[in-house]
């Protein structure tokens, strides 16, 4: 019994605020202070369906199965959410453990349906009709939203346990009125061209809908901590950001640049995929780090062969630098076990030894190219990563490099690099933020 109350606790605590999102622009920062104006209250009125006929649901997945910790959870999902509509005029009313956007004009409903259903931690949404929990109003709601002719299905849901018919009642309920008004509409349970969702709630409202969007699931971004993401610009660093920021990690964004070896376009090209992967990750910086004093020492110094392991070495030494100075707590690449030289087993393990016992997460490292590849599709990134602008790993690309390095050849090729710490220095103090 002390679990379920410390639940209900948590979610009163939760839903006990309405949020307004006001339009207009505002610094990019995850916490941003929303003013109080008329339609902010800090308990949630007895919703008027007259007001407003069309909500948007929203539904939370995995933060189910947290327990007494539910509440930091959705706390920073409720941050989240405001941040994504933070230039969209609506309200978020959180009630019972949903979240319901209202007040808001056909013209902006499919934009705030864009951006919900690209946030971590929801895992569907409804766009829905709102009306008063009599069933006058229901059956006369449910009878303009079903077709003239067809099948159909009534799926209920009471929520309200004072509403006199429970869920079974009301679904037969409505299908009589449905199938008195509808003469050329009949019930079909199993496969139905049109299934209405009748959801009665406590706040004396019902809402009625057609169809359940799928949202990404996950945890909230910013839930996980956070991690310094080495983006190249190819396809699959893109992928991993979004495979981290969907476990609940916010990402700071680091990328490696060689010009004029490399083209400005090489690095408007990884500030798009930036912007591209804000519609997951939320709000992520970009670091640009001057590689091109490093990769020329590289290539008079070192042993051809071992130039990409070396590259990569002194990349990770620079990211585990930026990381700390970040607060981030681990590395994420795109690396992908065995699909080039440079992520062979021994390779990986080379090049990890150059940053010690300091956490790199790779998310991609079992899968498949395709699958990335179809990720990459999925988020919006595959069209701008193949974009024919090569980044700083191509630069004085060896005609073999190594699969199997050994690392007491890595150290000695390394170590004939002179002033290599100086030349650290000087890159991590060259870099640029592009927020």
């Amino acid at each position: 019994m002390a679990k379920s109350t410390d639940k209900t606790q948590n979610a009163t605590n939760i839903t006990k605020h309405s949020i307004k999102i006001l339009a207009g622009n505002m610094p990019a920062k995850k916490e941003v202070p929303v003013k109080k104006t008329a339609k902010t209250s800090k308990t949630i009125a007895k919703i008027t369906p007259l007001n407003y006929s069309s909500v948007i649901i929203l539904r939370i997945g995995e933060l189910f199965l947290k327990g007494k910790n539910r509440g930091v959870f959705e706390k920073r999902l409720i941050s989240n959410i405001k941040y994504k509509l933070r230039n969209l005029d609506c309200t978020l009313k959180l009630q019972r453990n949903r979240y319901i956007i209202t007040d808001f004009s056909d013209d902006i409903k499919g934009e705030i349906v864009k951006k919900v259903t690209s946030t971590f931690g929801l895992c569907s949404i409804s766009v829905a009709t709102c009306v008063q929990s009599t069933i006058d109003d229901i059956g006369t709601m449910a009878i303009s939203l079903i077709p003239d002719n067809g099948s159909f299905r009534i799926t209920a849901n009471r929520g309200d346990k004072t509403f006199k018919y429970n869920s079974m009642e009301l679904a037969r309920e409505l299908g009589g009125i449905i199938l008195s008004a509808k003469k050329s509409q009949k019930v079909d349970l199993h496969t139905p061209k049109t299934e209405l969702f009748v959801d009665v709630r406590e706040e004396g409202v019902t809402y009625l809908y057609k169809d359940r969007i799928l949202a990404p699931g996950g945890m909230p971004v910013g839930s996980a901590g956070k991690g310094l993401l080495l983006l190249s610009g190819g396809i699959d660093s893109p992928v991993a950001a979004h495979s981290m920021a969907k476990r609940g990690l916010a990402l700071d964004a680091l990328h490696f640049h060689s010009y004029p070896y490399t083209s400005q376009e090489a690095q408007d090209k990884v500030i798009e995929l930036k912007k591209q992967l804000e519609n997951y990750c939320d709000y992520m910086p970009l670091l640009m780090v001057p590689f091109t004093k490093i990769q020329e020492a590289i290539n008079r110094h070192c042993n051809e062969s071992y130039m990409i392991i070396i590259m990569r070495r002194i990349m990770m030494i620079i990211a585990k630098r930026v990381a700390f100075k970040r607060g981030a707590s681990c590395i994420v690449n795109g690396e992908s076990l065995a699909q080039v030289a440079s992520q062979t087993l021994e390779s990986l393990a080379v090049t990890n030894e150059a940053i010690g016992d300091f956490l790199v997460m790779r998310p991609l490292v079992g899968m498949d190219k395709n699958e990335i590849v179809e990720i990459s599709k999925k988020i919006g990134t595959f069209d701008i990563s193949i974009k024919p602008f090569e980044d700083c790993c191509t630069v004085f690309l060896p005609k073999s490099p190594i699969t199997k390095p050994k690392l007491s050849l890595c150290q000695t090729e390394q170590a004939r690099i002179p002033h290599l710490d100086a030349l650290i220095d000087e890159a991590i103090d060259g870099i640029e933020i592009v927020k």
